[in-house]
């Protein structure tokens, strides 16, 4: 009897915690950001030998420690063992995408689908987590980790909002999704990275410079055209990969119950 008078006040107080930490890791990952398009570091894109990058790794990677922690408590067996697979998934294909003439990236499917089923948090750690594990063997995809975490952030939000329930909705909010992250990845791409992060992608800022765009110009211009018809792409295919999950599995997430994500398609 004294244990359930005590739970409520528990309940607040990890609620509290949680909250606590997922403004943390917001600030870290915003800071990380923000210092890095400031201070426009030298050497970032060269590895982990190098201290800023280094750095900028451990600042990432704690943002990322702290959204899981704020968000563990919900999640399922079944989300610990999917987080892998998404990173894997994400960096397969944004790989090989980004060594073909394609103007896209695809390369966040997994953290769009983790997103979808266990919400924003977790979609921002496992997209800030896929950034981390990708450098340590392509260094230059370090700096995006933030626009990473949007991506995560933003898929979460979707589903949230029902943009599951209807299969039209879906590319509708990766192309908002798009338009969002393209403005925050621009500067990154354009002060640290120098414009270019994938063949189709540098052909596109290529062109656009050769018409006088200034840097900025060019790849900001270059993402409002890559990056929607990127999410649009992903979002819609990682929704069909989400109807396709057994309504048993899709059930056990409780973020997909809460909010009803699938409508009536799914129920524990």
């Amino acid at each position: 009897m004294s244990s359930n008078l005590l739970l409520p006040d528990e309940s607040s107080s990890q609620t509290l915690r949680r909250r606590l930490l997922a403004i943390a890791g917001t600030i870290i990952l915003v800071a990380t950001y923000l210092t890095l398009i400031i201070t426009q570091p030298m050497g970032i894109v060269e590895g982990l030998g190098q201290g800023v990058a280094l750095g900028t790794f451990a600042a990432y990677l704690a943002a990322a420690v702290l959204l899981l922690l704020a968000v563990l408590p919900d999640l399922p067996v079944s989300t610990l063992t999917l987080i892998p697979v998404a990173l894997a998934l994400n960096i397969i294909l944004g790989q090989f995408v980004g060594s073909v003439m394609i103007p896209l990236y695809i390369d966040s499917i997994g953290t769009v689908i983790v997103g979808f089923l266990a919400g924003r948090r977790a979609g921002a750690a496992t997209g800030v987590l896929s950034t981390l594990v990708w450098s340590l063997f392509a260094p230059t995809v370090l700096p995006f980790a933030a626009g990473a975490a949007l991506v995560g952030f933003l898929a979460g939000t979707a589903a949230r909002f029902g943009a599951l329930r209807r299969i039209y909705l879906t590319p509708v909010a990766g192309l908002v999704a798009g338009v969002l992250v393209g403005v925050v990845s621009s500067p990154v791409a354009t002060f640290v990275y120098g414009g270019t992060s994938g063949v189709g992608t540098g052909a596109l800022v290529a062109a656009f410079s050769s018409m006088g765009d200034s840097l900025l110009s060019a790849v900001t211009k270059q993402a409002l055209i890559s990056d929607p018809g990127d999410k649009a792409v992903v979002f819609l295919v990682a929704a069909l990969l989400v109807y396709a999950l057994p309504k048993r599995l899709s059930g056990s997430f409780a973020f997909v119950r809460r909010y009803r994500v699938l409508g009536k398609r799914v129920s524990k």
